[in-house]
């Protein structure tokens, strides 16, 4: 056929269209590089070949140069005419001979490369003019498929730049390029689908010089495009339409353009379809994907400019509409499809299609939601743990929370607590957050998990520290300006209701006749804090608590409990202003004093009943105090009613202002209670005046007080019982407080001394109201005292304060981490100053036992870089207090993991020390890596001493010979050697050996004194180096030991006894470091076995009453200086001490000494001084906290004999044990188990009083209150809750039951296989015996009328078998839970995994073992007769929430257990969940897919917990890729035929749990997978079939084949 030539006439210039939508030809590698062809495809538009290639496309599309003169002077008006200017067209050329005329343009341009770009470039213009016109379409269509014949369309040049000409023309006129790219923006974060390669659309490409948008506005299907590059083309009518497009004129064309549109997208999308035949690239892909989601999920826009109602009146869903539609879901389905797998249906799932608000009715659109839906249920299961909604926060155990920071390097950081509860995301990601918890329902199931929470942390009191970082103000209370707080997940609402279910509690337990007046006190502490700190709106509450106990709960208000819960509050800031300012203050008025109930009480004259009876007098008067506008509605009755308190204050006080509140009868206490709520102030007065009532005394002048000086102090009286102060009103409490803060801690107290009487007042005063009255000691005495230096007095008594009295509270308020730092500044300028040694001494023991306190990871700097300010002491006690909360509670977090080691940089970097073997074989393998290859000094030390020895001899000699010159001292203080110094000590014991009388005592004694603190510590630590070494030498000279060791002890008898001139404390923590030396140990056993040590410990106990401080009603006695400091300690102080003593500061010193007695296998030497010191241990504030920490940190180390001594440093009778564990421990026959009914009757006492109690339905409505049936049955039956001082070790009643449970776990004389054995049987079984235990039931099996043949039996191993367990007594379990049988037996699930998680170790590695035992164990698992359909049904079954399960009595034996699994790891350390991998171990070999679905369904849910603990979410996630290679392997050999689409879900999981963890938190649009995990899957992928393989293609690092290796700029950037 003869070729046709170009047709004269037409334009020589290319479209402006076309112009400014030049595509990107350049092949798609990067974002950067599309960016980068801008200016080449700028080249396209003058290359010579695109006139030709326009004119031959023209030709065939109909396009002739009459035509388009016609249309210039011609507009026709109708359809009509235009069927008469068809006639006259040209009739294109056959579309066969296309190829042929194109071949002839293409053999005239040698730049093959260049021609192709612009035929892109010129068909992308053509598709965007022609595509509402169907024949010029379809030709589009065949000549795109001509020419990918002929491989001349580059698919991933070219689909990229026509989807972003497509969509820069969509863009409404007159949006610009800001609009487009907000538009683009908003669309992607909606859908949120998978980041395009390129911004949509490529505004820099395609809208550089015409911000308008190509797209004709008004032009009719079969009506070509006008050049917009020809202005007079625009024919007048077209302009104006152009201009007032948007405007109710151009309504009509809105349709038009809607339908071009929608052809214009069909058009693409079958464009689309013919590229996808051809191997695009994996980011040519994403983009296409990431268009066709933007579509789909906003194809409602309306075109902007019209009202809502007038576009939502005109506009309809079309036809087109449908079929662009549809043809985009045909290019999604077969984006995803997986037999090309060109992109992961993951994309759906996550791109929140399924979501959007206005879902078209069409079915095809509605299959693809459906789907998305089921893939996306069942990938979301793998994010949840079984019975995850159960997993509550027991204030049993402390959680820090991970997502705060990255920063590790801080205290914010470390006090960060864990979002008390997370909510399960659609995705099943655990979210948390203030926007979160402000959308959570009132009835939903959040919302009563939440309230569940809420509920137990009224009855269990958590720290004030918990409080303010999970709830949020209430709205009238809030800063708009302030932040979101990261962990709140408590609105005010929540904590309106859960308040109201308390009081309404309470009520009920006051009506019925059950003593709760502590619960009352306990409860009025919190209700005080959350209303003065904004949590709580007043209004509101006052509003629904009238509603609750007037329409909800009717009669139940029967006294008048809630009025003197209000009027302790109603002096509070915002309560006041509510009842002042508040629009509707009236209104709350009347409903407070609508509260009051008149009092019945059976004895009238009992303090409480007396408070009650009057505090509604005092309500009113406060209130008619605060607003005259209110007085109107005062009850004048209880007004009149306040006369008869100020009648009995005259008569009482007789205008003294002195009461003697030790001889007050009932009926006094009550009406001083009554006062306290009225006359605040004259009350606190008086308490003053009985605290200062006995007078003052002189001190007498003594050694170190001048005759000039003269120094008073208050006589002592008895401190104020707790009994009386407990029922103050808080703000009686804060008044005195205040008050008595002004007389301890302020200047004056230098010159008066404050009487024993009012300190410990104060201290009472403090623990009786942790949460209302705390305040920090350090910065009230920074306030009071600038310049704690020139008034030491001051510094000293809160000392004292903190060390001996309100060391538990700063633990229980999450303040001795900020005390550790305060305490250690103060350390650093005290260590170099000469003479300053009480106040130093007396802060390094305050910070031994801030250290020792701890029980999670904490930061030895507060801005975290450079070495700690700690002394020596403290560093080596800081390494054993890491080793013992790393070996017995573990390292909660990956921040803790990473610090860890600079945090032992930091420690060593000031220390000397180096661990002996023996210390270190007990370490933590972390610590002990860390430490062992540390060098030991001590030989270095002892050349150093031999170098300087004649010279510090000769110095000593002249120093300390008995006819010394008295000048000499001042010399050689002033002008010796600094390295010469701390050989003192080391040179006496040299000289005096032997013959201690030899050496001139007052001598060494003023220079010791005038050293500075740190060098009499380097003195120290110096000398037992030399002592030691010297003690060998006189051994290998022949000396006996016996004799040795009496000169040894004479000679340290004269340094700590006789002249006092070392601290104890420190010489015997520095002779317990040289534990490596076999004698070092023997001399601390000889110095604790000494007669004057044990003298001075029975001082210390007669004279500082019980330990129990807070209940000593006598008078407390000061002892004399000189006998509780010592000489040393003495010296130039002349302020009295009021708790320090010597033999106090050593009760944090003996638990090390039996730590380390026991690392060197000195049982008999352990045993004998805990017997000595038990008594004197009970002084020991954080003796429970040792017991608990010693038995796991050597569990299976300790003989039983040692483990009953241990307990004895309890008091026995105070701990809420067993009635059975004293015979368990003492019983004859060791390897004897206790029965099941044992373990059983303790995990009840922990569902009873530490796991959150649920509602009960079968409970009176309106509240979720458990009470035991039988108390007296109960594990632990406490009479009522306990208020804090009386739990200060551990903390809270739950620790106490938890940590007590422990005890008795860790103290049996059983294995650990033992009785994690017996834990699980329990487990495994409790659901069915609990059922046939209470319905009779004991021949036939839960469950087996089941439908499904292939399911386990309820609750068996063994279908065949009976599930109950023998040697388990259960016929009152459910009686004295309050539970019914299905509930329970899911609670006793959760508190045997919460046990487990607190025991070391080696019970950790039972229950794997025990676990995967179980699993294997059942018969359907086993049976390779099972068809996979069979297999499947069998595993959904058994995988059932044990909750579910319980509801029709069938659970299984498999499903308990992996709840079991599911509920130790959500209480396990970060740390310890590294050994989660050993139940995989012992499930394999795996050859099943119902023994792959087991183990993703264990393991899974753990990743997203990992999700920043990258090489932990590494080795996990390789474990499970491991387990698919037994079972999918190229060579594995399964139990029956597996397809690989029978794994879609946990293929789905593996690519959500990827992007989880790369964003390192909830999947957001943006987010990436880690090259690392890419690399990792890729390899695991290397060996397995072929056809999982492929599923896995995107999840590899292979630029070629993933979209997510594509689009990762590290890949991208090693591939080019």
């Amino acid at each position: 056929m003869m070729q046709r030539v170009p047709t004269p006439g037409l334009p020589a210039q290319p479209l402006a269209v076309e112009m400014d939508q030049q595509p990107n030809t350049t092949p798609p590698q990067t974002q950067q590089q599309r960016a980068s062809s801008s200016s080449s495809s700028r080249s396209h538009h003058f290359h010579p070949a695109r006139p030709p290639i326009l004119d031959l496309f023209n030709l065939y599309l109909g396009r002739s140069s009459r035509q388009k003169s016609d249309e210039l002077v011609r507009e026709p008006p109708n359809k009509a005419q235009k069927r008469v200017t068809a006639i006259n067209r040209e009739l294109p050329p056959p579309n066969e001979q296309f190829l042929f005329d194109f071949e002839q343009i293409r053999s005239q341009f040698p730049d093959q490369e260049q021609l192709r770009a612009v035929t892109e470039s010129v068909l992308i213009s053509l598709v965007i003019q022609c595509c509402s016109h169907a024949p010029r379409a379809e030709f589009l269509l065949f000549a795109l498929r001509s020419l990918c014949n002929i491989g001349y369309i580059n698919w991933d040049a070219f689909l990229p730049s026509l989807l972003s000409a497509v969509s820069s023309a969509e863009t409404p006129v007159g949006q610009g390029n800001q609009a487009i790219a907000a538009v683009a923006s908003a669309n992607s974060s909606q859908s949120g689908a998978l980041p395009p390669s390129n911004a949509v659309p490529n505004s820099t490409n395609f809208q550089s010089s015409n911000p308008a948008s190509p797209l004709p506005s008004i032009h009719g299907i079969g009506s070509p495009a006008q050049s917009a590059a020809e202005p007079s083309s625009l024919s007048p009518m077209k302009s104006n339409d152009v201009i007032c497009f948007g405007q109710p004129s151009a309504r009509a064309n809105i349709s038009v353009r809607e339908n071009v549109i929608s052809s214009l997208r069909q058009l693409s999308c079958k464009i689309i379809l013919i590229g996808l035949d051809s191997n695009v690239m994996p980011v040519t892909r994403a983009d296409i994907f990431n268009h066709m989601m933007n579509w789909l999920v906003n194809w409602d826009k309306k075109q902007q400019g019209l009202d809502e109602f007038d576009s939502a009146q005109f506009w309809k869903p079309d036809k087109a509409l449908t079929e662009w539609l549809h043809n985009c879901l045909d290019v999604i389905w077969l984006l995803v499809d997986d037999n090309k797998c060109r992109v992961p249906f993951y994309e759906l799932i996550r791109s929140g299609l399924q979501f959007i608000d206005n879902i078209p009715d069409d079915e095809a659109l509605f299959t693809l939601i459906l789907e998305i839906h089921r893939r996306r249920d069942m990938m979301a299961i793998h994010m949840q743990m079984l019975d995850q909604h159960l997993h509550c926060p027991t204030f049993g155990t402390p959680r820090l929370l991970p997502q705060a920071t990255t920063n590790t390097s801080g205290e914010t950081v470390t006090n960060m607590r864990y979002s008390p509860i997370t909510y399960p995301s659609v995705l099943g990601e655990p979210l948390h957050g203030e926007e979160l918890a402000a959308s959570i329902q009132r009835g939903s199931l959040d919302w009563e998990r939440a309230l569940r929470c809420l509920r137990h942390s009224f009855r269990n009191t958590p720290s004030p520290d918990w409080w303010r970082r999970v709830l949020l103000l209430a709205p009238c209370h809030r800063v708009h300006a302030q932040p979101p707080t990261p962990g709140a997940v408590f609105t005010s609402d929540m904590i309106s209701e859960a308040t109201i279910d308390r009081i309404v509690e309470l009520l009920k337990l006051t009506n019925s006749e059950t003593n709760c007046w502590q619960e009352w006190l306990i409860f009025a502490d919190v209700f005080f804090f959350l209303s003065k700190h904004g949590c709580i709106d007043f209004v509101d509450f006052v509003d629904k608590l009238v509603y609750r106990l007037q329409d909800g709960d009717q009669h139940i208000l029967r006294t008048n409990h809630v009025s003197w819960l209000l009027a302790q509050i109603i002096r509070v800031e915002l309560v006041m202003s509510a009842l002042n300012t508040d629009s509707r203050k009236v209104e709350t008025t009347r409903k407070i004093l609508s509260f009051h109930k008149e009092d019945r009480s059976s004895d009238p004259n009992n303090p409480q009943s007396i408070l009650l009876d009057f505090i509604s007098s005092c309500l009113n008067l406060r209130i008619w105090s605060l607003n005259t506008s209110t007085r109107e509605y005062l009850n004048n009755e209880q007004l009149q009613k306040g006369k008869q308190i100020d009648e009995w204050w005259r008569q009482v006080s007789k205008g003294e202002r002195i009461m003697d509140y030790m001889n007050m009868d009932e009926r006094s206490i009550g009406m001083f209670w009554v006062v306290s709520y009225t006359m605040a102030q004259p009350a606190c007065e008086t308490v003053m005046s009985w605290l200062n009532s006995a007078g003052v005394t002189e001190i007498l002048p003594g050694p170190n007080l001048q005759q000039s000086e003269r120094l008073m102090v208050m006589q002592e009286v008895s401190p104020l019982p707790i009994s009386l102060l407990s029922g103050f009103s808080i703000n009686l409490c804060l008044k005195l407080a205040y008050q008595m803060e002004e007389s301890l801690f302020s200047g004056q107290v230098e010159n008066v001394v404050p009487s024993i009487a009012m300190v410990e007042t104060y201290v009472r005063v403090m623990l009786i109201s942790p949460h209302a009255l705390f305040r920090s000691l350090m910065t009230l005495l920074s306030q009071k005292n600038p310049n704690p230096s020139s008034k030491p007095a001051a510094s000293i008594l809160v000392f004292e304060i903190l060390n001996y009295r309100l060391l538990s509270l700063y633990r229980y308020q999450g303040k001795n981490k900020g005390l550790i730092h305060d305490v250690t500044k103060i350390i650093a300028s005290l260590k170099g100053k000469r003479g300053d040694h009480r106040t130093f001494r007396l802060a390094e023991n305050l910070c031994m036992n801030l250290i020792l306190s701890m029980r999670e990871f904490f930061y030895v700097k507060r801005d975290g870089k450079g070495p700690t300010e700690f002394t020596e002491t403290i560093n080596r006690i800081t390494v054993t207090t890491l080793a013992i909360i790393i070996k017995t509670r573990g390292i909660a977090e990956v921040e803790h993991l990473l610090y860890l080691q600079t945090m032992l940089e930091q420690i060593l970097a000031t220390s000397q020390h180096a661990w002996s073997e023996k210390t270190l074989r007990h370490f933590p393998p972390i610590l002990r890596d860390a430490l062992a290859g540390r060098i030991d000094k001590r030989g270095l030390a002892i050349q150093a001493w031999q170098q300087a020895e004649t010279t510090v001899i000769n110095q000593c000699t002249q120093l300390l010979s008995t006819s010394a010159e008295p000048s000499y001292v001042m010399t050689y203080i002033n002008h010796s050697f600094p390295q010469h110094r701390q050989y003192l000590c080391a040179g006496a014991w040299i000289l005096m050996y032997g013959h201690p009388e030899s050496i001139n005592s007052l001598h060494l004694g003023r220079v010791l004194r005038e050293f500075s603190p740190e060098e009499v510590t380097a003195n120290i630590y110096t000398m037992v180096d030399v002592l030691l070494h010297h003690f060998n030498l006189e051994l290998q000279r022949g000396r006996s030991l016996q004799d040795l060791m009496l000169k040894t002890c004479a000679n340290l008898a004269f340094f700590i006894w006789t002249h006092e001139l070392l601290p104890l404390d420190i010489l015997l923590l520095a002779l317990i470091d040289r534990d490596d030396d076999p004698h070092a140990l023997r001399i601390v056993i000889s110095i604790l076995d000494s007669k004057e040590l044990q003298q001075r410990v029975k001082l210390y106990l007669m004279n500082r009453g019980p330990p129990e401080h807070w209940l000593f009603s006598g008078t407390f006695k000061r002892v004399e200086l000189q006998k509780a400091l010592g000489n040393h300690l003495l010296w130039k102080e002349r302020y009295p001490t009021f708790f320090d003593d010597i033999a106090a500061r050593l009760l944090p010193v003996i638990p090390l000494i039996i730590y380390r007695l026991i690392e060197n296998d000195a049982i008999d030497a352990a045993d004998r001084v805990l017997q000595v010191y038990s008594t004197f241990l009970h002084y020991y504030p954080l003796n429970f906290t040792f017991v608990r920490d010693i038995l796991a940190y050597f569990y299976s180390n300790l003989p039983g004999k040692l483990i009953l001594r241990i307990l004895t440093v309890l008091d026995v009778k105070k701990i809420p044990f067993s009635e059975s564990f004293p015979q368990h421990i003492n019983s004859s026959n060791a390897s004897i188990c206790p029965p099941l009914d044992y373990f059983a009757t303790l995990l009840l006492g922990l569902v009873n009083h530490v796991i959150p109690p649920l509602c009960n339905s079968s409970k009176t409505s309106n509240s979720c209150a458990r009470v035991p049936h039988n108390k007296a049955q109960a594990t632990i039956p406490p009479e009522s809750q306990k208020p804090f001082y009386q739990l200060q070790d551990p903390g809270t009643y739950t620790q106490l039951i938890l940590e007590t449970a422990v005890i008795e776990i860790l103290s049996l004389p059983v294995t650990a296989s033992q009785i994690v054995s017996s834990l699980v049987q329990i487990v495994v079984h409790i659901q069915p015996t609990l059922v046939q235990s209470s319905s009779g039931l004991h021949s036939t099996g839960v469950g087996q009328s089941s439908m499904l043949p292939t399911s386990p039996s309820g609750g068996s191993t063994d279908s065949t078998r009976t599930p109950s367990v023998s040697g388990l007594c259960t016929s009152n379990f459910v009686w004295r839970s309050g539970y019914t049988c299905q509930q329970l037996s899911c609670l006793l699930i959760q508190a045997c995994g919460l046990l487990l998680a607190q025991l070391p170790h080696e019970f950790h590695i039972q229950l794997y073992i025990e676990a995967a035992r179980v699993i294997k164990e059942s018969w359907w698992l086993s049976d390779g007769k099972r068809s996979v359909t069979e297999l499947e049904a069998a595993v959904c079954y058994a995988l059932l929430d044990p909750t579910w399960a319980a509801q029709d009595n069938t659970s299984t034996a498999i499903g308990n257990v992996v709840a079991l699994l599911h509920a130790f790891f959500s209480n396990l350390p970060l740390e310890w969940l590294e050994g989660s991998h050993l139940v995989i171990k012992h499930l394999k070999p795996v050859t099943s897919i119902a023994g792959l679905r087991i183990t993703f369904r264990i393991m899974a849910p753990l990743l997203p917990r990992l999700a920043n603990a990258h090489a932990l979410f590494s080795k996990t996630l390789s474990v499970l890729l491991s387990v698919m290679s037994d079972v999918f392997g190229r060579n594995s050999q399964p139990s029956a035929p597996i397809e690989a689409s029978e794994i879609a879900d946990i293929i789905d999981f593996l690519h959500h749990i990827v992007h989880y963890e790369g964003q390192g938190g909830p999947v957001q649009a943006s987010s990436k997978p880690r090259a690392e995990v890419l690399a990792l899957i890729g390899r695991t992928a290397e060996g397995l079939r072929p056809d999982v393989q492929h599923l896995l293609t995107h999840l590899k690092a292979d630029v070629n084949s993933s979209i997510y290796a594509a689009t990762n700029p590290k890949f991208v950037h090693n591939t080019n």
